[in-house]
């Protein structure tokens, strides 16, 4: 007996600073109700799908800075997209900026949620990975200020039983990371849902700006064939604020083969059909993780943060 489910893949042409959170919220609950009208029974949104990708820009307003961020989830504003999905009877997957004030702290996290048929959140990750720089740099057109405007997760890479399968969540810079798509592989996992916002161009190394389509695949394909998983990835694209977004959304198959990929700038669903017990196929043989994994030998994965060369040796003369 196959475990099928039936899949979408919601990308997000761009969303202006001015733009409302109804405004926003309508654009998802039409991709919802078309995911509903192709059958899917989970749709998978990007990350920070509510609003503009702030973190563009350096702000001094602290009470503008907050309006980015959601206290609560579900909000008034974002209670129709859990309404909807409830009479829909489709589940989903979205990011959102939270600011957290149940501590002494406040904190503000770069976030997503699984929500189910029934419109109850299943289970939240916040982003480990935060790309970027907490300085302000005044001569860059665009700025990466995740680091500025996020704390570091407090969550891990956990999983969840549901939708008959074993779900894992990850945000944008954190698919480049092998540790990501290993840490959910080793609970299991067998999809993994991912939301981006990617700029084409970076400052920092323009001269790889035209391999941005080229790395954005390869580390989720990667990802997906090395823990045999099946990987959704849903964009931000477009021209946003002046900033071009990559869009590529893509579903990728535990062999590493896109199954199906956005071919547009704006709101487009992708669908696909995944059978969730093909991931045995790649779990059971080359990367069996019991029969081959040796990890006495990867100690410096998490022993060590940073890389550290071997200390230079005198060869003498040959």
């Amino acid at each position: 007996m196959t475990r099928k489910l039936d899949v979408g893949c919601a990308q997000l042409g761009p969303i202006s600073r001015s733009d409302s959170r109804a405004e926003v919220v309508a654009r998802l609950i039409a991709l919802l109700e078309e995911g509903k009208e192709r059958g899917c029974q989970l749709v998978v949104f990007p990350e920070l799908a509510l609003t503009t990708f702030f973190p563009r820009w350096w702000l001094d307003d602290q009470d503008e800075i907050d309006g980015f961020y959601e206290r609560q989830m579900p909000s008034p504003e974002t209670q129709p997209l859990f309404d909807r999905a409830r009479e829909l009877e489709v589940g989903f997957c979205i990011g959102y900026a939270e600011l957290d004030e149940s501590g002494p702290e406040t904190r503000r996290f770069n976030t997503s949620i699984l929500v189910g048929p029934d419109g109850r959140i299943i289970g939240k990750y916040r982003k480990v990975h935060l790309p970027g720089h907490s300085d302000q740099r005044e001569d860059w057109d665009f700025q990466h200020l995740e680091k500025h405007y996020f704390d570091a997760s407090d969550t891990g890479f956990p999983v969840w039983r549901a939708f008959g399968g074993i779900l894992g969540m990850a945000i944008c810079n954190d698919r480049r990371w092998p540790e990501t798509y290993r840490v959910m592989g080793l609970q299991g996992v067998e999809l993994v849902m991912i939301g981006y916002n990617t700029p084409i161009a970076d400052p920092e190394v323009p001269h790889h700006d035209h391999l941005q389509s080229f790395h954005n695949h390869i580390v989720m394909q990667a990802g997906a064939y090395q823990n045999g998983t099946f990987v959704i990835a849903a964009a931000k694209c477009g021209q946003e604020e002046g900033s071009t977004m990559l869009g590529q959304s893509v579903i990728v198959a535990p062999t590493g083969e896109i199954v199906a990929q956005a071919t547009s700038m704006g709101d487009e669903l992708i669908t696909a059909r995944i059978d969730l017990d093909i991931c045995a196929d790649i779990k059971n043989y080359m990367f069996n993780f019991e029969m081959h994994r040796q990890p006495q030998h990867y100690g410096l994965i998490v022993e060590r943060r940073g890389a550290v060369p071997p200390p230079l040796v005198d060869q003498g003369q040959g």
